[in-house]
C-alpha cells in the first residue's frame, strides 16, 4: 500500500509499504481518506521533531477515513462507517486518560507523524477507544478537520479559556486553520471577534467569517490598534499561537483579569515578560496542547450543525508537496487537505 513516508530533513516521499494485519482485538482498521496538514507536519518536515525518530517515518498528524475492518470485541464500528482519529498514542489506563485528559495521558508515547508513525498510509490500524465516528452530513476532508483544526479550538477556548458568550477575543493569524475556527466558534455565540492577518486580502476573507475588527499586523502594530478599538480597556481573552514575536503585545491586548491561552510557538520558543505586569493586571495564562477526545466529537457536531471548516486548498496524493510549500509559505487562509 503507498504511504508519504520522511526519509530525513526535507526528504518526504510516496513509497509503498507493506499493509498492515487484520485488526487485533479491540483494534479497528482504517482505510484513510483525507489528510489534513498542520505546522506539527512543517516542523517535522524540517527535521524539528523534539524526541528521536526512526525513519523512514509515515508521517500526518490529522486525518479521516473510514472503516476497512473491524477486530474481535468491537462494538462501536461497523465496515463502511466513516471516522477520525485521535492523533497521538496514549495509554487509555492513567488517571488522566480515565478522565477523558487524553492530552496530559502520563505514558504517551508520541504524537502521530511527528514522533511515531502517522496517519500518510492507505490503511492504518487504531484501538477503537481512539476512533471517533463522524456524523452524518460532514464529509472525509471536513472531517478531517476535526482533531486539531477544530478540536484543538474547541479545548483552548471552551476548557482552557472559558469563553463566554458576549464576551470579547482577539484571535491571532485569523487565516490560520484554528485561526479561521476561533473565528468562527467566538462568533457563534456572540463574542465581539478581533483578529490580525498578514495582508488585506485575508482581512476581508476574516471580515466575511464574522470578525468585527481586522488588524493587518504587517502595516500596523496589532496592540495599538486593539486598544484604541477597546477605548483602553482591552479584550476578555486572547488566543495565542504565534509565539515570541506577539506574545508581549498579546498581553498589553488584555483587559484587567484577562485570559491569555496558548497552543502554539511559530515565531519562536522563548521570550521574556514583566512580571510586575502579569500579577498586576492579574491575567490568566493558560498553556493548551491538543485536545480531549470528547473536543473533537463536539467538533464534529458543531460541523454537522452547519459549522464548516474553511478549507483552502485540496490535493491528490501525488501533489502533496504542493501543499506542505503553500502552508509552509503561509499562502493559506484556512485548512489545507492532502487526498488519498
Amino acid at each position: 500500500m503507498r504511504s508519504l513516508q520522511l526519509f530525513g530533513d526535507r526528504d518526504l516521499r510516496i513509497t509503498e509499504i507493506d499493509a498492515p494485519p487484520p485488526p487485533a482485538p479491540g483494534e479497528v482498521q482504517v482505510r484513510v481518506k483525507a489528510l489534513a496538514l498542520n505546522f506539527l507536519d512543517v516542523w517535522g518536515f524540517r527535521g524539528m521533531a523534539f524526541a528521536k525518530r526512526k525513519m523512514p517515518q509515515a508521517v500526518g498528524v490529522e486525518a479521516s477515513g473510514e472503516i476497512a475492518a473491524v477486530g474481535e470485541g468491537v462494538t462501536r464500528f461497523k465496515a463502511g462507517d466513516p471516522v477520525t482519529m485521535y492523533g497521538a498514542e496514549t495509554c487509555g489506563h492513567c488517571a488522566a486518560c480515565r478522565k477523558g485528559w487524553d492530552n496530559l495521558c502520563e505514558n504517551v508515547a508520541g504524537i502521530m507523524g511527528f514522533h511515531i508513525d502517522g496517519f500518510a498510509r492507505e490503511l492504518i490500524n487504531r484501538p477503537e477507544r481512539l476512533v471517533i465516528p463522524v456524523p452524518n452530513g460532514v464529509s472525509f476532508e471536513q472531517a478531517a478537520c476535526a482533531p486539531i483544526g477544530f478540536g484543538t479550538v474547541q479545548h483552548m477556548l471552551f476548557d482552557n479559556a472559558k469563553l463566554e458568550p458576549g464576551e470579547s477575543i482577539l484571535v491571532h493569524a485569523g487565516g490560520s486553520g484554528i485561526g479561521t475556527a476561533a473565528i468562527k466558534m467566538a462568533k457563534a455565540i456572540g463574542c465581539t471577534v478581533y483578529t490580525t492577518v498578514g495582508d488585506d486580502e485575508k482581512g476581508e476573507k476574516a471580515k466575511a467569517l464574522g470578525a468585527d475588527y481586522v488588524v493587518n499586523y504587517r502595516t500596523e502594530r496589532f496592540e495599538g490598534e486593539v486598544r484604541r478599538l477597546t477605548k483602553r480597556k482591552g479584550v476578555d481573552v486572547v488566543f495565542e499561537h504565534v509565539g515570541a514575536e506577539t506574545w508581549n503585545g498579546s498581553l498589553l491586548c488584555l483587559k484587567r483579569g484577562g485570559r491569555l491561552v496558548t497552543c502554539g510557538s511559530t515565531s519562536g520558543v522563548s521570550t521574556t515578560m514583566n512580571l510586575m505586569q502579569l500579577f498586576q493586571q492579574q491575567y490568566r495564562i493558560f498553556g493548551s496542547f491538543g485536545c480531549r477526545i470528547e473536543n473533537i466529537s463536539q467538533s464534529l457536531d458543531k460541523m454537522a450543525q452547519g459549522m464548516s471548516p474553511v478549507i483552502d486548498a485540496v490535493f491528490p496524493l501525488d501533489e502533496f508537496q504542493q501543499g506542505l510549500e503553500r502552508l509552509e509559505g503561509r499562502k493559506v487562509f484556512g485548512k489545507v487537505l492532502v487526498t488519498f
